[in-house]
């Protein structure tokens, strides 16, 4: 009964309207500005095929200049989306058409890509546009000033976990030392020369790191409890616009402070943003005739956004290193991977072994990725094999990686024929090899010398 209580109580929805219209506008902007910034072609048109999730070969990217097509229609629906207008509509299309994007392709994987596809989805059944929409003006729907709780926990309980699995993921040695922290602002520093002696300072390093800690690990309860609240998000602001200006993470710094609407009061929100409009305090209770429905969506959902992304504590070996379980699994600016890698057919029926030549069937971006990715080592290796059907041949992959900067080590068996190895979706590769561990005095050296350039 209590569940019922706190899930179906009427409040205020002027947060949730605000949020709709930046949400809105974000999306398009991130839609149209793809085109404008290269990303497309990049990504979608250069690349001779895309390195989609395993099992979804049929998302492949359209032809010719489809892809800027498809992402001005998405643009268009994130238009519709901010005003209103067929809005229902507009969020399920965007959610769909985002998804297929973020499934199509890997090169350009981003844990901001997949927020933006659950934000989505979870925005197609929130009644956002019941005030301030042009459904709501034209009689599509009806006007509200309130919604039931349960519409904005839902978005609380889904950044929670972003940010406390944000917080969790970075308790690791590369992390907790300054390492990565290092090495991520020192390649920084040469972009920023105003600011390039305190990109390479050491103390900065290590107050990034723990820094980055705590606000992942507190900044919902902060923002949760009135007395912090403004302290809070004033620590937000500078965090998200520091992210923004320095790596260039997109339209997430101001999504993030967008979503901190729900933390204030309705009155403030309204005062601010929506001020002819009437504000809710009646806070009745209404539970509908599908509550029951809503109350199990609302706690799976929530269960499983809990505990995918820990689903690498049942898989062999470092996540860091194998890759298995880092996606979906809010593990964001954690590590830096460099390697090399080749390729060997041999083919049994003529006795010829051809050395393959990356260039001649990947994107520069593509080539940059592809020998620190299992997944897309094994991908490739199925295109190449496609090209010698019918016909028996072994395909070995020789090559190694650098973790954090750390000396070089063989991330995949030399002898293991990948022509004839199955992708194992939920477990560990075995014909990966063993990381060596993370012992300190190997990354050292390499430390220092970033810091003299």
């Amino acid at each position: 009964m209590k569940l019922n209580n706190f899930l179906f109580k009427n409040i205020d929805n002027s947060a949730m309207v605000v949020f709709r219209i930046v949400f809105g506008l974000l999306i398009f902007l991130e839609s149209v500005g793809s085109c404008f910034t290269g990303w497309i072609k990049r990504t979608m048109i250069e690349p001779q095929f895309t390195f989609n999730f395993i099992g979804l070969d049929f998302l492949q990217p359209l032809d010719g200049y489809g892809m800027y097509v498809y992402y001005c229609i998405m643009g268009v629906f994130g238009l519709f989306v901010m005003l209103g207008y067929r809005y229902r509509l507009a969020t399920i299309a965007f959610t769909i058409m985002w998804a297929g994007v973020y499934f199509m392709q890997k090169a350009s994987y981003n844990n901001h890509y997949y927020l933006l596809m659950l934000l989505s989805a979870i925005m197609c059944f929130l009644p956002a546009n019941n005030y301030a929409s042009l459904d709501a003006k034209q009689g599509r729907v009806k006007k509200s000033i309130s919604i039931p709780n349960w519409a904005k926990w839902t978005l609380i309980g889904q950044m929670w976990i972003v940010y406390t699995y944000g917080a969790l993921q970075k308790l690791y040695p590369d992390w907790l030392d300054g390492t990565f922290t290092g090495l991520l602002l020192n390649s920084k520093a040469t972009q920023y020369p105003f600011m390039a002696g305190l990109l390479r300072d050491q103390s900065f390093h290590l107050f990034i790191a723990y820094s980055g800690i705590f606000y992942d690990l507190l900044i919902i309860p902060l923002l949760l409890w009135r007395r912090t609240r403004i302290y809070a998000f004033g620590a937000s602001f500078i965090f998200h616009l520091f992210n923004s200006f320095v790596f260039h993470v997109g339209i997430f710094p101001y999504l993030s402070l967008a979503f901190s609407l729900f933390f204030f009061d309705a009155k403030t929100v309204r005062n601010i943003f929506l001020k002819k409009k009437e504000l809710y305090t009646e806070n009745l209770v209404t539970i509908p005739s599908n509550g029951a429905f809503i109350k199990t969506i609302f706690v799976t959902y929530l269960t499983i956004q809990f505990l995918l992304p820990i689903r690498n504590l049942v898989i062999q070996d470092s996540v860091f290193w194998t890759e298995e379980g880092h996606r979906m699994s809010w593990r964001m600016m954690l590590r830096s991977k460099s390697g090399y890698i080749n390729f060997r057919v041999v083919n049994h029926n003529t006795g010829k072994t051809t050395r393959i030549n990356l260039e001649d069937y990947l994107s520069k971006k593509q080539r940059r990725m592809i020998a620190t990715k299992p997944d897309v080592i094994w991908q490739f290796v199925q295109r190449i094999k496609n090209e010698y059907e019918g016909q028996d041949i072994s395909i070995y992959a020789n090559g190694k990686v650098s973790l954090n900067g750390r000396k070089y080590q063989r991330l995949v068996d030399p002898k293991v024929d990948l022509a004839k190895v199955s992708w194992n979706y939920f477990g560990h590769q075995d014909w990966l090899v063993p990381f060596e561990g993370w012992q300190k005095e190997e990354i050292k050296p390499k430390v220092s010398s970033l810091k003299k350039k």
